[in-house]
């Protein structure tokens, strides 16, 4: 009798591992694709930073005017992202635990570097983020540009801020890392709902690779630009 009870248990455990693992990449899954529609909608809305400061802050006067819709809006995203992070080291620990004595030669098959560096890009990102809502969302970073917020004057938030050499930094790294990050992620989007196969797996691998030149360009040629006085205070 007790060995047909811990066969039982034994059998039940890794379908229930399975099914937990499942649910947890779906999770993963349905919250990585809002942040990347977050992120590549963000992207488009601050590149009017190029077009002078009417569009720019007209943009802010129009995200401005959706009061406390926006702050339910900042604070799901921000819900699915801490969603996100979560599942993703949880996986990582789980998958670390199924292989708890290391490899003498660890092999890595079919995998690319930002495959494997997911949960150090994706922490990466997590801590960006806080700094980005202390920095222009909330002021607490640099109060200097509270009369700038107050008047909503995006576009000269953005020249005095990546001014700083330290700051625009800050931004180029974060979006290094936010690059290799959705260069996987795209993929493994894809991958997780279902919609790959052997034939299919080069020319999504190349889409997350376009995308991940995209946003890299993108976001990191604002404070370049601001660098190199090409958008400059009017």
């Amino acid at each position: 009798m007790d060995t047909i009870q811990v066969s039982t248990m034994s059998s039940h455990r890794p379908v229930t591992a399975y099914k937990s693992s499942i649910g947890m990449k779906l999770l993963m899954g349905i919250t990585g694709f809002t942040f990347i529609g977050f992120v590549t909608g963000h992207m488009i809305g601050n590149l009017q930073v190029f077009l002078g400061p009417e569009k720019l802050n007209a943009y802010a006067h129009t995200l401005q005017s959706l009061g406390a819709l926006l702050w339910i809006i900042r604070l799901s995203l921000f819900t699915f992202f801490a969603v996100h992070i979560f599942f993703g080291i949880k996986l990582w620990l789980e998958n670390k635990a199924s292989r708890p004595i290391p490899y003498v030669k660890e092999v890595n098959v079919e995998s690319t570097f930002s495959s494997r560096i997911m949960i150090w890009s994706g922490l990466a990102m997590f801590s960006f983020v806080v700094y980005h809502l202390l920095h222009f969302t909330l002021i607490v970073t640099n109060p200097e540009y509270a009369v700038l917020k107050e008047n909503l004057d995006v576009y000269s938030m953005m020249v005095v801020g990546f001014s700083n050499y330290w700051i625009s930094a800050v931004y180029v790294v974060a979006m290094i890392f936010l690059s290799l990050h959705v260069n996987h992620a795209v993929f493994s989007m894809f991958q997780t709902f279902g919609l790959t196969n052997a034939k299919w797996i080069p020319l999504l691998r190349r889409i997350g690779n376009l995308y991940a030149i995209l946003i890299l360009v993108g976001y990191v040629s604002m404070p370049i630009a601001v660098l190199l006085n090409i958008i400059t205070l009017h």
